[in-house]
């Protein structure tokens, strides 16, 4: 029998790459991870955590730190634009009867628990670098980094995100496809009745409300932007505080808090859609890499931590048929993932419908369909073993 995969270079150190290089670790197999930044740091506001992502990060050991980091919660809510209730929607608490249904947590935060347990794991870190080229023979993968340096691995993982440059060594120019949407975001201080997720549905636009921790919550808007424009960096706060004028209640409020252009994120909102295989030789993409999702149901990072759990798991169990076990991957993880992606482009495109008459009928729909308190449809589905 063929020796196992004992040694594995991670490209990219954001949550899919930091979660896959503990998550190997664990199973004894040793990672280095090399990142392209000069640092490990990381540019967004807030993270959602359903109770996927909390299963697969408390069979890391990492659930209960995220836990003390963040705000956990147990409603989902929605609204009209002027803060009528729609609906109460209970959460499904999937990790166990005593553990919170969904956590919220700062960005910040969850990347120095992933980078703290992985330097606890023994996992290298390098920065400033990535990949100059690979060579994927049948028995190991031999790297050449952009710093001259050169190694062999038993597998390397492409965790680099959206605009993967692993995924363009391996499949060439696949680019992310622009949705036609926009997501603003705003961090600024918890109204102190918000410990739920609220979610406010108006005619071409959608807002949200999400606590982070005692002190802090962040908007989200997302809006059509069909030709996928500029947004000049200096009137960021200004153009928010436009589209958020139809809006009343905590919302209307947070508005009036906006006066700085750098305390907003926009991004368009993109996809890859990467049907198997993910992987080529002994190189394998996982997170955004290979299925980047828009962000309705806000499962991307936790399918990114999934991937890694179970890609690990496999790893462990190979016994050197890397081949074969790459493929049993992707047999796993495709269904999964391409549900994810497809549910959150429909009610993407749901939730941001500029006909008034089909907006009031999807609130109406809202209302009627969840008028007993009950978990979301797809939570149910994703309740499932990873």
């Amino acid at each position: 029998m063929m020796a196992g995969v004992k040694n594995v270079l991670i490209v990219g150190c954001g949550i899919g790459g930091l979660t896959a290089a503990v998550a190997f670790a664990k199973h004894g197999i040793h990672a280095d991870i090399i990142e392209i930044k000069p640092e490990p740091s990381v540019y967004g506001v807030g993270i959602i955590q359903p109770g996927n992502a909390l299963r697969a990060l408390n069979s890391l050991g990492l659930m209960q730190a995220c836990l003390a980091a963040g705000f956990p919660i147990e409603k989902y809510r929605y609204f009209d634009a002027q803060e009528h209730l729609l609906a109460t929607l209970d959460l499904l608490r999937i990790v166990d009867a005593d553990t919170p249904a969904t956590n919220m947590i700062p960005r910040p935060a969850l990347h120095r628990i992933l980078v703290e347990a992985a330097r606890a794991s023994g996992v290298s870190m390098r920065f400033g670098l990535t990949l100059k080229s690979m060579t994927l023979d049948v028995g190991a993968a031999d790297v050449e980094l952009t710093d001259g340096s050169r190694g062999r691995y038993d597998l390397v993982v492409g965790a680099d995100g959206i605009r993967s440059h692993v995924r363009g060594l391996l499949f060439g120019d696949i680019r992310p496809q622009f949705t036609g949407h926009g997501v603003w975001r705003f961090t600024t201080k918890r109204s102190t009745q918000l410990d739920f997720q609220a979610m406010y549905m108006g005619v071409g636009l959608k807002a949200g409300l999400v606590p982070l921790t005692a002190e802090t919550m962040y908007l989200l808007l997302v809006t059509n932007e069909p030709e996928n424009r500029w947004m000049p960096a200096d009137r960021l706060h200004l153009l928010l505080r436009d589209y958020l004028a139809p809006f009343g209640g905590m919302v209307a409020e947070a508005r009036e808090r906006l006066t700085d252009p750098k305390d907003v994120v926009y991004v368009p909102v993109e996809e890859v859609e990467l049907a198997p295989p993910w992987h080529k030789g002994r190189a394998v993409l996982i997170g955004d890499a290979a299925h980047a999702s828009s962000p309705h149901i806000a499962q991307g990072a936790a399918m990114a931590i999934e991937d890694a759990v179970v890609l690990a798991e496999l790893a462990a169990m190979s016994g050197g048929d890397v081949e074969t076990m790459l493929a049993a991957f992707e047999r796993r993880r495709y269904p999964r993932c391409k549900f994810v992606q497809e549910l959150s482009r429909k009610l993407g495109i749901d939730g941001n419908l500029t006909d008034a008459k089909l907006c009031r009928e999807r609130n109406e729909r809202i209302r009627r369909d969840f008028a007993t308190p009950k978990p979301r449809p797809h939570e149910l589905t994703l309740s499932e073993p990873i």
